[in-house]
């Protein structure tokens, strides 16, 4: 074997094995951020409730929901929580689908199906299919969009603001379709 075989394969072999040892490290990163990721209860540490309600559909018990802030009285300007436990499964694509359906629904022809396909795109991205005892929380970050939560893991970021807005006005608007449960959630029906 001539000397140039020999270091060809033997680089051959320290490159095979440096991209092994950095994908191991970059394996190492990514599962010491996931077992390190914050829960929600860190972007709004003095969260205190607002209020709270339950969506039923023909009497069958669809999510409990609880709004969080830490300013009091609620501002919906300011940083605020939304948490659902659900008492049924809910796939992704229905959860998207509704979402969507909704926010068309509360701001009519606003928003263009460009806009709205891109939506369903980033909502479809963080929100997982759902079974009885899950819970989804969602933030509203001001001037920057939104961030998601399962009951403890990040599930993902969208950096759209008006997103986010439109999102949360499926609860919040006064156009919502549970009037009752947007009163019990704002505290006003206390």
């Amino acid at each position: 074997m001539s000397s140039n075989s020999y270091c060809t394969k033997r680089n051959s072999r320290l490159s095979a094995v440096r991209t092994t040892v950095a994908l191991g490290l970059a394996a190492l990163m990514l599962f010491a951020q996931a077992a390190s990721a914050e829960t929600w209860r860190d972007q709004l540490p003095q969260a205190k409730e607002v209020g709270q309600g339950e969506l039923r559909w023909f009497g069958f018990r669809i999510y409990s929901a609880k709004l969080w802030s830490q300013t009091q009285p609620f501002n919906q300007n300011d940083a605020f929580a939304l948490e659902l436990t659900y008492h049924r499964a809910i796939s992704r694509e229905q959860f998207v689908e509704k979402s969507i359906d909704e926010i068309k629904r509360i701001f009519g022809s606003r928003y263009s199906d460009q806009k709205l396909h891109a939506w369903s795109l980033e909502l479809g991205r963080v929100f997982p299919s759902v079974v009885e005892g899950d819970e989804l929380i969602g933030v509203y970050l001001p001037q920057r969009g939104c961030r998601f939560y399962g009951k403890n893991t990040a599930l993902g970021e969208i950096a759209d603001v008006e997103l986010a807005q439109a999102f949360f006005a499926i609860w919040l608007d006064p156009k919502t379709k549970d009037s009752t449960l947007r009163a019990n959630l704002l505290g006003l029906g206390k």
